[in-house]
């Protein structure tokens, strides 16, 4: 973190310079880290907020507490200029990108389809809806605002409007309504 907070890039560090900055030898980070890529991510996740523990209670609460991490992400990243600086640089060197994605996004993916596909055999969401598209759904509308809009507006029910928006859409109609 400090030769990050230093302003070096990813592309400069290596694991000789990451062990003497921490004045240890190379060893001692290769026994924890198998390389550069396992220790940047690391180093991502342990200055994100933890994975939130799901309610149980409905698909709608779930996607709610998971949004919602999703947002309070998003508001770490934008006070920290280190973390977006990082997430910069990280998208443009393929393995650390490819490290990230697999340990940190691709289990948050698939804990919200598993939501989903929950939501959907519990009927809280239609059966013919593509689970990996509603995910999307989901998801885009908040890392549109978390990324996209930096300047943009995080209110705390972000996540709640969110849900109740696309779900508004995505959910079973009765029998007695009319489709239009």
């Amino acid at each position: 973190m400090q030769l990050l907070e230093d302003g070096v890039p990813l592309a400069e560090l290596s694991i000789e310079r990451i062990a003497r900055t921490a004045g240890v030898g190379k060893a001692t980070i290769y026994r924890r880290w198998s390389g550069k890529e396992e220790l940047f991510v690391d180093v991502l996740r342990a200055a994100e907020p933890p994975d939130p523990e799901l309610p149980g209670t409905s698909m709608r609460d779930d996607l709610i507490v998971l949004l919602e991490s999703l947002r309070r992400r998003g508001l770490v990243s934008r006070a920290s200029a280190i973390l977006h600086n990082v997430y910069v640089q990280m998208k443009s060197s393929p393995r650390i990108w490819a490290a990230y994605h697999a340990s940190v996004v691709a289990p948050r993916r698939a804990l919200m389809l598993e939501v989903l596909r929950r939501g959907q055999r519990d009927g809280e969401l239609r059966e013919d809806i593509d689970l990996e598209l509603a995910n999307d759904m989901f998801v885009g509308a908040m890392l549109v605002r978390t990324t996209m809009r930096p300047q943009g507006d995080l209110p705390e029910d972000l996540a709640e409007r969110i849900v109740d928006a696309t779900l508004a859409g995505l959910r079973p109609v009765s029998s007695g309504t009319t489709s239009h």
